[in-house]
C-alpha cells in the first residue's frame, strides 16, 4: 500500500513545526534574560509545534478519520495560569501558518489552538491508523541551542509506515567529522515502508536516498547514546563497547537525531538503556525506528525483539534499545547479553 499522499502531509506538517520551534530557539539564544529555570520557550514551543502539526495534518487529510498520539494535552493552558503562554502559543503558530502559502489565510482563535492540541489524546493501538507525534524531542538540547527533532510517524494497524524527523540544527554532512564546521545545518528524514529513506536540506530542496553503515568490523564502530546521562546507563554502554573493541568515543547527542545520523551512516550502533521504572514512550521511537530500518538497518529491545508500536501510547520491551545494521547486530546482542548479565550478578552481590 503507498501512504504518499500521508508522507507529503507529514513532510510539510513537521517542517512547519520545525520553523516555529528554530523561532523560538533563535530568540531564546539571543536573549540576555536566558534562564535555566525558565521553561517557558520550550513549553510555547512544544505546544506550538504539536498544534501546527495536528492541524495541517487534518486539513491535508481532511477525507480520512483523524487520531493522534502525541506527547501534550491542552489543562494547563486552559488554567487561569496559562492564558499569558496561550496567547503567545496562539500568536506563534498563526505567525508561522502566515508564512507558508497554502495556509497563510488560516487563523486560528485560542479555542481552535487548544483543540488542535488536544487531538493528541489518542491511545493509539493495533487497530486502525495513529499519527505519533513529539513535537519536541530533545527538550534539554532544544535549551542548550543544540539538538532537538520534531518526529512524526504513522501507524497503520500496529505497524510503523511512515516516518519524517525535522533536525533543525543538525548538519547536512557527517556529523562524525567533526573537525570540519558544518556549513549548513537543518535535515529532514523520511521513510516510507517499503520505499527506502532519503534525507534533503529543511528548506526542501533536492532529497539524497540515504542508507546505514555497512560496517562489519566492530572495532571500527563508533555509537551514539543520550546527551543526559541521565536519559540512559552509560556505564552499561560503556561496558558494550569495551566488550566489542570499539575504539571511538561515544557521541553523544540528544533527541531522535540520532536516527537520523544513525540511516546515513554517521554511525553505525545506537544504545539505549533507561533507568529502571522508566517506560518509553512510542513517540519517542517511532519516526526513527523506521528512518533506520528502512535505510537497512535494525532495531529491537536488549532481548533481540522487533519494538512492538501496537500496544498503546508505551512501548513494553526488554530493557533498552539496540539499533545498528544487519552484520553488527548478532555481536551487538551477544555483549549486551553479557554485560547486563555481569549487571545483575554484581548487583545481587
Amino acid at each position: 500500500m503507498s501512504y504518499d499522499r500521508e508522507l507529503v502531509a507529514a513532510k510539510k506538517a513537521a517542517s512547519l513545526a520545525a520553523r516555529l520551534c528554530q523561532k523560538i530557539q533563535r530568540a531564546l539564544l539571543q536573549s540576555d534574560v536566558q534562564s535555566k529555570s525558565d521553561r517557558s520557550p520550550v513549553t510555547v514551543a512544544d505546544y506550538g509545534s504539536q498544534a501546527v502539526v495536528s492541524f495541517i495534518l487534518e486539513k491535508e487529510l481532511v477525507d480520512v478519520p483523524f487520531s493522534l498520539v502525541a506527547e501534550e494535552d491542552s489543562g494547563d493552558l486552559r488554567e487561569e495560569s496559562g492564558k499569558e503562554i496561550l496567547n503567545r502559543i496562539t500568536a506563534l503558530v498563526n505567525e508561522t501558518l502566515a508564512g507558508a502559502d497554502t495556509y497563510a489565510s488560516s487563523t486560528l482563535s485560542e479555542e481552535s489552538v487548544l483543540t488542535a492540541i488536544d487531538k493528541g489524546k489518542s491511545e493509539g493501538g493495533p487497530i486502525g491508523r495513529h499519527w505519533v507525534l513529539d513535537p519536541i524531542d530533545g527538550t534539554k538540547g532544544f535549551l542548550r541551542g543544540d539538538q532537538y527533532a520534531i518526529a512524526l510517524a504513522l501507524l497503520d494497524n500496529g505497524k510503523v509506515v511512515l516516518g519524517v524527523l525535522a533536525c533543525p540544527n543538525l548538519p547536512l554532512t557527517s556529523i562524525a567529522h567533526k573537525d570540519t564546521a558544518p556549513t549548513e545545518v537543518g535535515c529532514l528524514f523520511y521513510a516510507q515502508a517499503g520505499s527506502g529513506t532519503y534525507m534533503e536540506p529543511l528548506d526542501g530542496s533536492s532529497p539524497v536516498k540515504v542508507t546505514v553503515s555497512d560496517i562489519d568490523n566492530t572495532e571500527e564502530a563508533s555509537f551514539f547514546e543520550s546527551y543526559e546521562a541521565a536519559h540512559s546507563m552509560q556505564d552499561l554502554t560503556s561496558s558494550i563497547a569495551q566488550k566489542l573493541g570499539v575504539k571511538a568515543p561515544p557521541v553523544r547527542i540528544d533527541s531522535q537525531a540520532k536516527y537520523g545520523a544513525l540511516s546515513r551512516g554517521d554511525g553505525a550502533i545506537y544504545m539505549r538503556f533507561p533507568h529502571k521504572g522508566y517506560r518509553e514512550k512510542i513517540w519517542d521511537h517511532a519516526a526513527g525506528c523506521i528512518v533506520v530500518t528502512e535505510a537497512g538497518g535494525i532495531a529491537t529491545d536488549a532481548g533481540g525483539n522487533l519494538l512492538d508500536f501496537s500496544k498503546g501510547r508505551f512501548l513494553d520491551l526488554d530493557t533498552g534499545i539496540i539499533v545498528t545494521n544487519q552484520k553488527l547486530m548478532p555481536a551487538l546482542l551477544k555483549a549486551v547479553r553479557e554485560s547486563l548479565e555481569e549487571k545483575s550478578s554484581s548487583s545481587s552481590l
